[in-house]
């Protein structure tokens, strides 16, 4: 559909202020600062977005906003996924109309549809909606898992062109780009499983930690690209301390407070999520210390 799922693709944290309304001066100051580190995209009110906790206003705002700084330097992805089918291609429509150039929609969440249910959700939003779709498979957080034969079917659906895969799962990965057309998209959503994603045959990459290292991120593509698998590989073990520092906090607030240790906006993460720890705090400098940020 004129879409080229390729690269790096931040997913963005969502800027807050102290009273966890909407920072949107530091929403646009963060898309700036991955567009000028040479992502190839950005993707919207995802998981690390804190989609969960915005409201219905916020999430629009995000798109919105988005959309707009970007101002087609590079692709949007917004996230659109909905516990119901209406509501999600209400969202699909709103993304559509405000000039995103893809949804990315997650797995129902809370209810466990069947893989028969999944296929008729996903092709009703396409149906309804004339953009490209990105499925999004993050069972960890939504409790859903999109199989690959559900998959293999929902990619004869023209305008749905890829998925995101955050299982962790690379033998799953490895299906989804085995029973797909080559033009489909397989998109690494676990951060310290790119370059493997890329190597089975994937087309890119939408990672958290491309917030605070957007560079070296880009770098494992970039690498991979030319050919350079040596350097893929290093910039890729070099990214996994900070993949590894998730498990320091609730998520998703090791980003947002690495994101303020290198003095780019972040803000707080939604309540009941809270700070790090002073002990976990130091651990999570001194990873970012290491990798030259601060």
């Amino acid at each position: 559909m004129g879409l080229e799922i390729r690269g790096i693709i931040p997913a963005m944290v969502t800027p807050l202020k102290k009273d966890e309304s909407l920072d949107e001066d530091g929403l646009r100051q963060v898309i700036d600062y991955l567009i000028d580190a040479g992502v190839h995209g950005v993707f919207c009110c995802g998981s690390q977005g804190e989609v969960y906790a915005l409201s219905d206003e916020e999430r629009r705002r995000v798109i919105k906003i988005t959309v707009d700084e970007t101002n087609q330097r590079v692709p949007v992805y917004a996230g659109t996924g909905e516990v119901t089918t209406k509501k999600a291609i209400r969202l699909t429509e709103y993304a559509k109309d405000i000039g995103a150039d893809a949804a990315s929609i997650a797995t129902p969440y809370f209810i466990k549809p069947s893989s028969n249910e999944l296929y008729t959700h996903y092709r009703r939003i396409a149906e309804a909606v004339d953009i490209p779709i990105v499925l999004y498979n993050n069972p960890e957080r939504t409790g859903v898992n999109l199989d690959a034969s559900v998959v293999s079917k929902l990619a004869k659906t023209d305008n749905i062109v890829g998925i995101k895969d955050s299982s962790g799962d690379l033998a799953l990965t490895a299906e989804y780009i085995r029973l797909t057309p080559e033009d489909f998209a397989i998109i690494a959503g676990r951060d310290s499983l790119i370059l493997a994603t890329l190597l089975y045959g994937g087309k890119a990459a939408i990672a958290a930690t491309a917030n605070v290292i957007p560079r070296l991120v880009v770098e494992i593509y970039e690498s991979f690209i030319k050919g350079d698998l040596k350097r893929a590989k290093e910039a890729q073990y070099s990214l996994l301390p900070l993949r590894s520092a998730f498990s320091l906090g609730t998520f998703p607030v090791v980003i947002k407070e690495a994101m303020a240790m290198i003095g780019k906006p972040g803000g707080p993460a939604k309540s009941p999520v809270g700070p790090l720890s002073e002990e976990n705090r130091e651990k999570l400098r001194s990873a970012l210390k290491d990798l030259g940020c601060i």
